[in-house]
């Protein structure tokens, strides 16, 4: 495969970054989430990625891609979110690998936080079935969901998040609240890191990124609301791990939709030096650098993952 990616991705003023993010590296395959990153396929993936690629650190990629020296076939990866499995299984298979990621970190959820979405997942999980009835609050209408088998389970956790994903923080608050409490299960407090588990992925030589205070669709709030967002996230990360934080990836991450031109300004004026999206696609010299192109590759098998790797290079990247 390496000769397909050297055609693709050269280097010097011509290279192109790919940029791989993940959320989840689970210990075991989750029957409602099966295509979620377990450790085994994560093992394996790292393993491809060290074959064909030329792995970098994601502020040295993106120094190198803004002076022209990147190398060919570069490669960066990151994580999203601040789970606890990032540090307990995905940090050592990287190390064993000698690869380097950036952990981008939502600071509310630390220390026995829960993510809105993880809350709805771990609710409907649990809950008693045949039915979820869920009452109407501000922002969610009343709605009685089958749950009596996994594939009920799992079509009711997207149909949750599908509804609640982009109302307001507080609307958000209170339909997922009423959803646990529609399921009589009080949210697990151990999905996300503690604060020194963040400053260990740093004292060993990780990135650490911001990634907002408590994760909103940036584009949903007004201007001042997104600025403390992004600027209470940064701070608290930087008092955990007693360094700059220079690098911010946009909530959900979709250029238009998640984060605005206004948000680009923001998180430039936070400062930070650059900033990820969700938009596919690999990064080139002359890409905006606060919105540099990320995506996952799906595929099980090595033939697969390549041809996905490959297709995402000729990807023109997407801006806001």
């Amino acid at each position: 495969m390496r000769p397909l990616f050297d055609l693709l991705s050269p280097g010097g003023s011509n290279g192109r970054l790919s940029t791989l993010i993940f959320h989840r590296v689970l210990d075991e395959v989750d029957p409602l989430f099966p295509d979620e990153v377990d450790a085994r396929r994560f093992d394996e993936m790292c393993g491809w990625v060290n074959d064909w690629f030329n792995v970098l650190p994601l502020d040295e990629a993106i120094s190198r891609l803004r002076a022209g020296t990147l190398p060919r076939r570069a490669l960066a990866i990151t994580f999203d979110d601040g789970y606890e499995d990032n540090h307990r299984l995905a940090l050592p298979i990287l190390q064993r690998h000698g690869l380097s990621a950036t952990f981008f970190v939502a600071t509310r959820f630390l220390d026995g936080g829960c993510m809105w979405n993880d809350r709805i997942i771990e609710a409907v999980r649990s809950a008693p079935g045949p039915v979820l009835a869920v009452p109407a609050v501000s922002g969610l209408d009343a709605v009685q969901l089958p749950i009596g088998d996994t594939a009920q389970r799992r079509a009711a956790i997207d149909t949750l998040i599908k509804r609640i994903k982009y109302l307001t923080l507080g609307p958000r608050d209170e339909a997922v609240a009423a959803v646990a409490h529609a399921a009589r299960v009080a949210p697990p407090t151990r999905l996300m890191m503690r604060s020194d588990q963040v400053h260990d992925l740093a004292r060993q030589g990780m990135g650490v990124g911001g990634h907002t205070e408590s994760h909103p669709i940036l584009a949903s709030l007004d201007d001042d609301a997104a600025r403390q967002e992004i600027e209470r996230g940064k701070q608290r990360l930087e008092s955990i791990v007693q360094q700059p934080v220079a690098l911010f990836a946009y909530p959900n991450g979709k250029p238009q939709t998640d984060y605005t031109r206004t948000t680009v300004d923001l998180a430039r004026r936070a400062g930070f030096d650059a900033a990820v999206s969700t938009a596919w696609g690999a990064a080139r010299l002359q890409s905006d650098s606060f919105q540099l192109p990320r995506f996952t590759p799906w595929d099980r098998t090595r033939s697969r993952f390549a041809l996905r790797l490959l297709a995402n290079l000729r990807r023109e990247p997407v801006f806001a």
